[in-house]
């Protein structure tokens, strides 16, 4: 990959020869920042997910940190068997650290939904609240592996689909209406699908945290797109039925990423959970 494909940002070492790649924007010196967690996928980045979204987040006086996860995007990949949620959960708490902050609120899509649900376990004094998109961590892995998104995402080889044609397969999928998926986005994200670990094209070791969820102390906030066709839509009654302090707007017309499908919703609607709980 001789010219990066997304924006370079800033690197920060998180301790055994690893490094995680973010963008930030806001006020650089607060402890405090809004930490946006992108899902998974080939080529998958911080900015691929949210570009559209940290700058408003910014404008309103935030900070905002945008990670790339362990990986994916512009961070380390190392090479180990099978991702699972402690690999993510340490990778981001190894990012947090590295930053000084103090506390943080997750804004996790996703994959990236499953490790905000598990950092907020693992360290409930350091997460102030949570801001959920079709979080992972709600099913058993069967009930993803049957999702017509997921089983995409393994089927695009079968097919002999590569680079940008394997990415436009599945990535069609994410959205209700799928001529709002940008050759742009496209162009981000085949480069690095090319040099991320047989580990980000396998299935991922991420438990059912159902049964934890009302250990949660944190006010969370939540959509979910009842066109999804990667995690079940189902799971925002559970959210609801298990978080002491939980709200969820579900929208119709809407698949996977609702923060590009109804980007003006989305980002005013996150404003003011911010601003008032």
């Amino acid at each position: 990959m001789e010219r990066s494909p997304i924006p370079v940002g800033h690197f920060a070492d998180i301790g055994d020869g690893l490094h995680i790649h973010y963008h930030e924007a806001g006020p650089a010196d607060a402890d405090e920042a809004l930490i946006l967690l992108h899902g998974s996928g080939a080529g998958a980045s911080g900015y691929s997910n949210f570009k559209g979204n940290y700058p408003a987040f910014a404008a309103a006086g935030h900070r905002v940190i945008v990670p790339d996860l362990l990986g994916y995007g512009l961070s380390s990949k190392p090479e180990v068997a099978q991702f699972d949620l402690d690999f993510f959960v340490k990778g981001v708490k190894g990012l947090v650290d590295a930053l000084g902050l103090k506390k943080v609120t997750l804004l996790g899509n996703s994959l990236g939904g499953a490790i905000a649900l598990g950092y907020a376990l693992a360290s409930p004094d350091e997460v102030k609240a949570l801001v959920l998109m079709a979080p992972g961590g709600i099913e058993e892995l069967p009930a993803y592996f049957a999702m017509p998104g997921i089983v995409a995402m393994f089927d695009v080889y079968k097919k002999g689909l590569t680079g940008a044609d394997a990415i436009r397969e599945v990535m069609r999928l994410q959205l209700f209406d799928a001529s709002l998926l940008s050759e742009q986005t496209i162009a981000e994200r085949a480069p690095i699908a090319a040099i991320q670990t047989q580990a980000a094209r396998s299935p991922m070791n991420i438990p059912n945290l159902t049964g934890r969820l009302h250990e949660l102390r944190c006010p969370v906030f939540g959509f979910w797109g009842v066109n999804d066709q990667f995690t079940p839509p189902g799971g925002a009654a559970k959210l609801l039925a298990h978080c002491p302090e939980a709200r969820i707007v579900m929208l119709n017309r809407c698949g996977h990423w609702v923060q590009v499908e109804h980007r003006g919703l989305f980002n005013r609607q996150c404003l003011d959970f911010l601003a008032n709980g």
